[in-house]
């Protein structure tokens, strides 16, 4: 009777502290839910890339014009945003566990550059070389893009300068090749995307290496070489990573409750998110602040971090800091290490 009583006792301490769910349990749990909350973001790329395909026009002798085709290219550039912002929303989770789907989506410029060398991609518009989003979107911004972005491209070994399509082949090639390329790739993603494809600890740490990132699109807004730095969405694009982390970090939270010190960290965490999710809507557009003339990432000057672009930059660099205790990227790692997962590991 004693022990049945102590035994009672303790299944009811565990009830009401929330433990009656075992580690394996919570992770069966979260692998479901985070299925659940990106499926439907991987639903609304895939949506959005069939729409901006749809959009893109072909018209009989020529290219595509600004003024004749001015609808077709707003279109597209209205189902290219769409396209970023699920993007945006589940990209931590996913590139950790699908680094080359994340690559020929998502790459920048610069990045195939790097691996295709001095010969560089000659074709804008077919389903080779330069491929993804961003390729996309600089077709899409070519009358647009910001003199600083053309200065850093145009010193990259085999830069070509970006365009719309000038002939009828040219446009055929973008629909049916670029664009198609991205919603093949995107629905190579939405197969794979199983509950058992998917390994929570590297999920999570891609959180958290994202928050960390986030001072990273933030310097690199004053160099040109900013993600969606056509359109000029680096904003947009910072305010899309916290809205997707904290959707993804949600399903990790009861599971965290549970644990020594968990509380404090997920509170921490979540006063993060709410410190950024207030300074990215402090202004209202898509890109970032003016970048001072004489701004230094390396050491800035009190002047420079007086101005708007100067105070985003500071803030968002001391809310992530992975040194500083209580940012959200050292508070994640505490909690990674609760969960039993690897911590994000800032590199040099």
């Amino acid at each position: 009777m004693k022990h049945l009583l102590i035994a009672s006792l303790s299944s009811l301490a565990l009830i009401a502290c929330g433990t009656d769910k075992s580690d394996a349990d919570y992770r069966t749990e979260v692998a479901k839910d985070m299925h659940d909350s990106i499926d439907g973001d991987i639903t609304d790329l895939a949506k959005a890339a069939r729409d901006l395909q749809a959009a893109a026009p072909t018209p009989t002798g020529r290219g595509w014009d600004k003024t004749q085709d001015a609808a077709a290219i707003t279109a597209m550039r209205d189902a290219w945003r769409r396209c970023r912002v699920a993007y945006e929303h589940f990209e931590g989770a996913t590139a950790p566990l699908f680094p080359g789907l994340d690559a020929s989506l998502d790459a920048r410029y610069d990045d195939f550059l790097s691996m295709l060398g001095d010969k560089g991609d000659a074709d804008l518009f077919d389903d080779t070389g330069v491929i993804g989003m961003h390729a996309i979107e600089r077709i899409l911004f070519s009358d647009s893009i910001p003199a600083p972005v053309v200065t850093f491209e145009s010193q990259l070994p085999g830069y070509k300068a970006a365009a719309f399509p000038s002939t009828e082949a040219e446009a055929v090639a973008f629909k049916t090749k670029l664009v198609q390329k991205l919603i093949d790739d995107t629905d190579s993603l939405h197969t794979q995307w199983k509950p058992s494809a998917i390994d929570i600890g590297s999920a999570y740490q891609g959180l958290v290496s994202l928050m960390n990132e986030q001072k990273e699109k933030v310097n690199k807004a004053a160099t040109g070489e900013e993600e969606s730095r056509y359109a000029q969405m680096t904003l947009f694009d910072l305010r899309n990573n916290l809205i997707g982390t904290r959707k993804v970090y949600e399903v990790f939270r009861a599971w965290i409750a549970t644990k020594q010190g968990g509380a404090d960290a997920d509170a921490k965490i979540e006063a993060g998110f709410d410190g950024l999710a207030k300074l990215y809507d402090a202004d209202p557009g898509d890109a970032v602040p003016a970048v001072p003339a004489t701004w230094s990432s390396d050491k800035p000057s009190d002047a420079d971090l007086a101005t708007p672009f100067g105070t985003l930059w500071q803030q968002v660099h001391l809310a992530v800091d992975p040194h500083k205790d209580g940012s959200v990227v050292s508070e994640m790692n505490k909690t990674a290490v609760l969960l039993g997962f690897p911590q994000f590991v800032v590199d040099g």
